[in-house]
């Protein structure tokens, strides 16, 4: 397998790499820009426009966008995060222009039709209330707005039923002008792939736009803080957080072996403790994620109400014990966690192609898988502590959803 970057003479990244053995493709475009870059009063927008795109662009509408890849028996998706907006297709390899032509019909000619944006407000409503709806989805976006308060990072991806009304046709194509510059984007693909041609696909597609970078994006900080979302549901959904660190930060993979071992499997301390010995809890395990600047090191369990309160105890002092006692066998294997998971999941062109991207949006450069499992085995006991130990001493944010509980640590 060989990967390639290129930049086209208006900044636009060029990313392609070549999987010996298949005979499909994934491309996608990656902006480089999300919920966070939102300004106050808009939250929810980059997430609309992510819709709205949808619903006709260039000579095609709705229903024609869906026929056309689907005919050639191809996917096409899109999803939108905090720092980051994805359209992707997934297609037979001779098939790879149709995705770059719609994909770049969507982001530069789409329609933005008034009566189809009060629709698709409906439409996005209701997945707002599918997410309050459901306790282990909405704990994270109270545990964000708690650890952020008042900041971008901190907002809903979603947005709420007064920032999705005053959006419109004017605000879309705003976001898009604004947003969406080529240094901002990645344009990647990876399987079966001829190099040239696709380059050539890309420049018809994209090489035409204005040149220029996107505003920059507000710094955040990790604030402690609680949220109780006190509706009742039949289990106490509850997530504990501590600031992280930033992905290019020397602990960051410290931090993340740290994260799989206080959590991250079924042999990890917070499983074997919380659920098997104490069975105070169905599901518990822990996560670390980054941004560019800062980062969240947290643990998400689903309780018995009655239980609760021993839960978060009994969680506290396992993480606690981690940091003091990780030993090296725990540590080793998470190691070979972590390295599994990265090259388990990289053998779908779809997740080469999402870390071909999100490697130059982090790196600024192609990162090998390679290099990120060096850094996870290179990884020692002591700085694997140290990395927690850090997280722990930098404040606690706790949100629970189906109850409220004692926030002394």
């Amino acid at each position: 397998m060989t990967a390639r970057m290129h930049r086209l003479s208006n900044g636009l990244t060029v990313a392609v790499e070549h999987m010996a053995g298949v005979e499909t493709a994934a491309v996608g475009l990656y902006a480089a820009v999300g919920a966070r870059s939102e300004p106050d009063g808009r939250t929810g927008l980059a997430h609309m426009v992510e819709h709205m795109v949808f619903k006709g662009a260039a000579s095609r509408d709705a229903r024609a966008i869906a026929e056309d890849i689907e005919d050639v028996g191809g996917s096409l998706n899109a999803w939108t995060a905090r720092d980051q907006t994805v359209f992707n297709a997934r297609l037979l390899a001779a098939d790879l222009p149709l995705g770059v032509e719609i994909i770049a019909d969507l982001i530069r000619a789409p329609h933005f039709d008034a009566a189809e944006l009060e629709r698709e407000k409906s439409v996005v409503l209701a997945e707002l209330g599918e997410a309050r709806d459901t306790p282990d989805d909405i704990v994270f976006d109270h545990l964000q707005a708690a650890a952020f308060p008042g900041q971008s990072l901190g907002r809903p991806v979603l947005g709420d039923e007064t920032s999705i009304a005053a959006i419109d046709v004017t605000a879309l194509h705003g976001w898009l002008a604004g947003q969406y510059r080529p240094e901002a984007l990645v344009l990647a693909a990876a399987g079966k792939i001829d190099e040239d041609a696709f380059l050539r696909q890309a420049e018809a597609r994209f090489g035409d736009m204005a040149p220029g970078s996107p505003p920059s994006i507000p710094s955040a900080t990790f604030t402690a803080g609680v949220h109780h979302d006190v509706r009742r549901f039949d289990q106490l959904h509850l997530a504990l957080a501590f600031p992280g660190v930033g992905y290019l930060d020397a602990d960051v993979h410290a931090l993340g072996v740290f994260a799989g071992a206080a959590g991250g499997g079924a042999s990890s301390r917070l499983f074997q403790e919380v659920r098997e010995k104490r069975g105070l809890a169905y599901s518990v395990y822990s996560w670390n994620h980054s941004y560019a600047d800062t980062g969240v090191f947290g643990v998400y369990l689903a309780a018995a109400r009655r239980d609760g309160a021993k839960a978060l105890a009994l969680t506290r002092e396992v993480l606690a014990r981690t940091a003091e006692e990780l030993t090296d066998a725990e540590l080793q294997r998470a190691k070979i966690q972590a390295k599994a998971g990265l090259l388990m999941g990289a053998e779908s062109v779809q997740a080469r192609c999402d870390n071909l991207a999100r490697g130059i949006q982090i790196h600024g450069r192609i990162a090998p898988l390679s290099e990120s499992v060096e850094r996870f085995e290179a990884v020692t006991l002591a700085q694997a502590r140290r990395a927690g130990a850090a997280a722990l001493a930098g404040g606690e944010v706790l949100a629970t959803v189906g109850g409220k509980l004692a926030t002394a640590a």
